[in-house]
């Protein structure tokens, strides 16, 4: 089995941007992440399908080492309807975040700034003092 260099590089490439792509604030650039992942995906389920073969409801005298294995093909068709239906999810949730704030990137509303400012003043306890990043804390009381 020899799998091509570019194929591989090729994926690499998708995968990495892709990721990159899904860790930035903006819906859009999100979206475009998880497209590039799921094709990254897709050509590395081509990859480890081995080599061609002949189509496996071929008869007549074919033996089995010259088939190629059906099951990677089925994963792929899979693996695009998937990437297909949660697209077209988060095409409906950026359409929605834009109808609503007329903007596709997030941003921290005061709850999280708030509990970001809580959390940093409550871990300065000093050297000795072991930092707590939960509202379940030992020395906290219930909430009422």
């Amino acid at each position: 089995m020899t799998v091509s260099l570019v194929l591989v590089l090729i994926m690499v490439v998708l995968y990495s941007s892709g990721i990159y792509l899904m860790l930035e604030r903006s819906l859009t650039r999100v979206i475009l992440g998880f497209l590039l992942v799921g094709n990254a995906t897709n050509l590395l389920l081509l990859i480890v399908a081995g080599k061609a073969g002949v189509a496996p409801i071929v008869g007549g005298g074919v033996a089995a080492e010259e088939m190629s294995d059906p099951l990677p093909q089925a994963l792929i068709l899979t693996a695009i309807v998937i990437t297909f239906g949660v697209s077209a999810f988060l095409l409906g949730l950026l359409y929605r975040s834009w109808r609503l704030s007329a903007g596709d990137s997030l941003v921290d509303d005061a709850a999280d700034v708030a509990m970001r400012s809580e959390s940093s003043t409550m871990n300065e306890g000093g050297p000795d003092s072991e930092p707590s990043d939960t509202e379940f804390d030992a020395g906290s009381e219930a909430p009422r």
